[in-house]
């Protein structure tokens, strides 16, 4: 089964001219750890994939709208850059494209394949103004390997925990076939997990306790206005009394729905899973927890998160690093040698090197 799993995981991805990447050629791993200054790249790195699952569902001229056209789009724009070109590698399969910029603020695909190595590009395509391969589903076999996985990839970001953030709201109870990427329905979903998939909704709270000693359990029920309609509540160990989700802190809130991502039952675990600055707000042991959880969840699933957290950072290996660096206004992304940083690891943490800027990953001027 972990074979199966990791043939749809992206092993290798190649990007030219996207927004601060002029060039990114990167080897990719079951567990990938971002680690950069402000501004050096990692979200767009991040932001990347997203742009691809919107390529693949047919929304590119959505996507690059939202962005702000093709300008923004492209690497320094397109008066330095003329094109954005991608190339995915899963395994001996992957996609490739190019797109141009139109002079209506448009992007049009000036090549678009699936491919295998063995047999190359498969009905390379130009011209045409969103994706073609959703046409191929069953022409080529290619196409498993590589569209289901990158449709299930989903960027998590619970950075909101305000009084008006939607984890907070009544919802839908029936909005529960996926955990959506801002955990919205997070609700909906636990109450499915604890009908449906009782040991995972266990591991979950049990999980929870580790961080938030007094938490007792969800309190999971329709409204009672609406029996259509479900809120996040909970109940502290040894009490009956349910509160809401504006009862919880910050970062128990974000630590309960990364949490829940990261114990997905393995049909609803995206082949890729993309969290953002997951230690938000987290206690440090909180974040030595977390660090064990996405390292646990690693060894079958793939993840890429970006962190600028110290603490969390020490909790990893050399091997899971990519250091982003800043240079004369291009994100360039590098896996470091171990064998080059032997003596320092002897003395110091991964933390520490990156403080002393030894590994870089530091603001430069």
């Amino acid at each position: 089964m972990v074979e199966d799993i990791r043939d749809k995981q992206i092993s290798r991805i190649v990007i030219e001219g996207y927004k601060s990447i002029e060039k990114c050629d990167l080897e990719l791993n079951t567990l990938n750890v971002l680690i950069g200054a402000n501004g050096a790249g990692k979200s767009n790195l991040i932001s990347f994939f997203k742009l691809i699952s919107k390529i693949v569902d047919e929304q590119l001229q959505l996507a690059v709208g939202e962005s702000g056209g093709p300008d923004s789009v492209l690497h320094f724009g397109r008066k330095k850059t003329e094109r954005l070109k991608a190339e995915l590698y899963f395994g001996n399969n992957g996609y490739k494209f190019s797109l141009i910029p139109t002079q209506d603020n448009r992007m049009m695909f000036e090549r678009e394949a699936l491919w295998w190595n063995v047999h190359g590009d498969w009905r390379a395509r130009g011209g045409h103004f969103e994706s073609y391969i959703a046409e191929q589903k069953n022409k080529t076999n290619i196409y498993n390997y590589v569209v289901p996985a990158i449709m299930s990839w989903t960027l998590y970001h619970f950075h909101d925990t305000s009084s008006t953030a939607t984890v907070k709201q009544i919802h839908n109870i029936g909005d529960n076939e996926y955990l959506r990427q801002d955990g919205k329905n997070l609700a909906a979903f636990l109450y499915r997990l604890k009908q449906q998939y009782e040991s995972n909704y266990k591991r979950i709270v049990k999980t929870i306790r580790l961080v938030a000693p007094f938490f007792g359990d969800f309190h999971l029920r329709p409204t009672v206005s609406n029996p259509e309609k479900i809120q996040l509540e909970w109940i502290e160990a040894g009490q009956d009394e349910p509160f809401t989700a504006s009862a919880l802190s910050d970062g128990t809130l974000r630590f309960i729905c990364l949490v829940t991502v990261l114990l997905l039952p393995d049909e609803f675990m995206p082949a890729t899973i993309l969290i953002d600055e997951p230690e938000l707000g987290l206690h440090p042991y909180a974040i030595k927890v977390l660090a064990n959880l996405i390292k646990s969840t690693a060894i079958d699933h793939q993840i890429i998160i970006s962190t600028q957290s110290v603490e969390l950072l020490n909790e990893f290996s050399l091997e899971d690093l990519i250091v982003v660096d800043k240079i004369k206004g291009d994100s360039i992304f590098t896996r470091l040698d171990s064998e080059k940083l032997s003596e320092w690891l002897d003395e110091y943490s991964l933390g520490e090197l990156w403080k002393k800027n030894i590994i870089g990953g530091r603001p430069n001027r």
